[in-house]
């Protein structure tokens, strides 16, 4: 089973649920017992209920920008998933590893820590800051209190590379994310009675349908991004709940979306657009009843990442990855923050595929575990011979 120092960290990791809805600071603890262990100190940075916390640490000069690695410790839920494998054990078959976060992300940070050794054993004239995260499966929640501590910081890291799935690909871009969570206040009454009602879940239907409207207008017209394999801005409907009995018009229908957008579009104007449209909709509805309402609240933002192919880091991780050809992703990061809120050139490359990220059975494969540990090796070498 253990059959590296990586494999052996990755089981510990795994052995925690950090779901989203749960607090990691039992991980975090390990992770800096680990690091403490080995002469590294460092920092938690807590949300306000001090439930969860991020963690920052610098190996080697404290006084010089340098290398950031970065990656999130939640997971998603297992919840009604049929796992044929027990999700909190690491479980090895078949050179795979099973378990929750294999793949997105434990793998990459797992890697990381065992690496921690290899940073000490050399003298780097360039650091090397480990920055893990909470809650980025809930919309890159956590990552922005780091954020805001690092900003104070009078030296910063100079790049970034964030170890999210790419199967150890140097990726430079993906797409930014909204979400919203749309709530339709109707009239109840009989069903028999129904043209007296105002059935919210009729009028969500039609809000559904615009967004529906938007998506296919975008797959048809754009506009368009060839870096992408579905190369346009997306819209999902991803939950919806309303209605209590057949026999009585819903007075109260809600769902939930977003929009993946790439860069060349405003995801802000669809939710200013399908606004408009609500606005429409609700004086309609109050025409039978004032107490009629649709109310939008934003519950999820982040931006995209695009990082110039001109920039350093780009050449500088593909090399280290010996990974030299354009890989894209189409899920989202904590890169843009990075990028946009500390000016930090970012790029993603990790281990593992989200292919398998977010279902039952999730693995990564034991080749893909060796080559970020090859990678992180080539790392240090490289800032070891940095002046």
């Amino acid at each position: 089973m253990k059959d590296t120092l990586t494999t052996d960290i990755l089981s510990n990791l795994i052995a925690f649920d950090t779901t989203s809805s749960e607090s990691n600071l039992a991980l975090m603890q390990f992770v800096q017992s680990f690091l403490a262990e080995h002469n590294v100190d460092s920092r938690l940075v807590y949300n306000q209920e001090k439930s969860k916390a991020n963690l920052y640490a610098t190996i080697g000069p404290q006084d010089k920008p340098g290398v950031m690695l970065s990656g999130h410790t939640d997971t998603v839920p297992v919840t009604g998933q049929n796992w044929t494998q027990a999700p909190y054990q690491l479980t090895k078959l078949d050179n795979r590893y099973y378990g929750r976060g294999t793949s997105d992300m434990k793998g990459f940070v797992a890697a990381v820590l065992a690496s921690v050794p290899d940073m000490q054993a050399h003298t780097l004239n360039t650091p090397i800051h480990l920055a893990f995260s909470y809650d980025e499966e809930i919309g890159c929640v956590g990552v922005r209190k780091l954020i805001e501590n690092l900003k104070e910081q009078t030296i910063k890291p100079a790049i970034c590379i964030i170890g999210e799935p790419t199967s150890m690909q140097v990726v430079t871009s993906h797409k930014g994310k909204i979400a919203a969570h749309v709530k339709v206040i109707g009239k109840e009454c009989h069903s028999g009675m129904a043209p007296m009602g105002i059935n919210a879940i009729n009028y969500a239907a039609r809000l559904i349908h615009w967004l529906e409207q938007a998506a296919i207008q975008r797959k048809l017209s754009g506009p368009f991004d060839a870096n992408y394999d579905i190369p346009y801005s997306t819209v999902h409907t991803g939950i919806v709940n309303g209605g209590q009995a057949l026999n009585i018009v819903p007075n109260f229908c809600e769902f939930t979306f977003e929009m993946r957008n790439i860069a060349k579009e405003d995801p802000f104007q669809l939710l200013t657009d399908f606004k408009a449209f609500a606005n429409e909709l609700i004086k309609e509805m109050k025409e039978i009843s004032e107490q009629c309402d649709i109310q939008i609240e934003l519950i999820t933002q982040y931006p995209g990442l695009s990082t110039s192919e001109t920039e350093e880091v780009v050449s500088y991780v593909r090399n280290l990855a010996q990974s030299h050809e354009k890989a894209n992703i189409n899920f989202g990061t904590e890169g843009g923050l990075f990028s946009q809120e500390l000016n930090i050139p970012t790029v993603v490359c990790g281990p593992g595929s989200m292919a398998q990220g977010h279902k039952p059975d999730e693995f990564i494969e034991a080749d893909q575990l060796a080559q970020c540990d090859l990678f992180l090796q080539k790392l240090i070498q490289s800032l070891k011979q940095a002046s």
